[in-house]
């Protein structure tokens, strides 16, 4: 089995989303430390800070809840590729995504659109602008998704079926994909030392260490699910058992046990 860094020998270019912290950040990180040289692209509001390492780095500024934005960013990834990284493989990685919690539709519907602009047709919309130049150059779709995808998620009801939707999507695409040089990857990370928490309206040590990962895990089981061909991957063995048991429920009562878990966490929530 191929390991990681030679895995990531094949990629010529990395265009990634949400580069600027948490598991995009650590991906940016870990990859050029792999493979110097590596062309990166990434799409966020803020750049990535990044020091201690030559870093070959475009950024492009982007809100992804917003299509034009998007539209606007295919355009410069094109000119990236062209300039940067003519040939060779693409990995592209779907990572942004937030989560709001509370009862729906707090904090507010506008907010609640936004995740599902950000976490779900942002996605679906810089996926298929980049397919033609990922079929005529092979390489790998990851989509960043979670364990929230395998139940359903009170009080975190929006971001968990978003999360479920890019799962099946991915899993299903990787199919359709089958022949072509591409492939997708699921990343289902459990609760990460990120700044999730934080937007989603929660405190720090509302998620007990012990039950957490840090980023660079995530990663690193992200680029060793790549190096051996799988269409997904649960990072953490709590949370590929975790995932396997509410797989077997019903779903009223996973729902029930979740919302249980979840309830606790509100008296979590950080004051305004």
């Amino acid at each position: 089995m191929p390991t990681p860094d030679a895995a990531l020998n094949s990629f010529s270019a990395v265009i990634i989303t949400g580069g600027s912290s948490g598991i995009g950040k650590s991906f940016i990180e870990l990859c050029s430390k792999m493979r110097p040289g590596l062309a990166f692209c990434n799409l966020s509001r803020r750049a990535p800070v990044i020091t201690g390492t030559q870093l070959n780095l475009r950024h492009v500024a982007c809100d992804l809840s917003k299509p034009a934005d998007v539209e606007s960013a295919v355009s410069a990834i094109g000119d990236f590729l062209a300039r940067e990284a003519p040939a060779g493989r693409i990995l592209l990685v779907n990572n942004s995504g937030f989560g709001v919690y509370g009862l729906f539709p707090e904090p507010g519907i506008a907010q609640q659109l936004e995740m599902v602009d950000v976490n779900v047709r942002a996605v679906l919309h810089l996926t298929g602008a980049l397919m033609p130049a990922m079929k005529a150059r092979g390489g790998v779709i990851v989509t960043v998704a979670s364990t929230a995808a395998f139940q359903p998620t009170a009080y975190l009801d929006t971001y968990g079926a978003t999360k479920a939707f890019v799962l099946h999507w991915s899993l299903g695409l990787n199919e359709e994909l089958r022949g072509t040089g591409v492939s997708t990857l699921a990343v289902c990370p459990g609760p990460t030392s990120t700044e999730f928490f934080r937007r989603a309206g929660l405190a720090e040590g509302s998620v007990p260490d012990a039950l957490g990962e840090t980023s660079e895990q995530v990663v690193m089981a992200s680029l060793r699910a790549i190096a051996a061909g799988k269409a997904m991957v649960v990072s953490g063995w709590k949370n590929k058992l975790q995932a396997a048991v509410v797989t077997k429920l019903p779903k009223p009562l996973a729902a029930r046990l979740a919302a249980a878990v979840l309830a606790r966490t509100r008296k979590s929530r950080m004051k305004p």
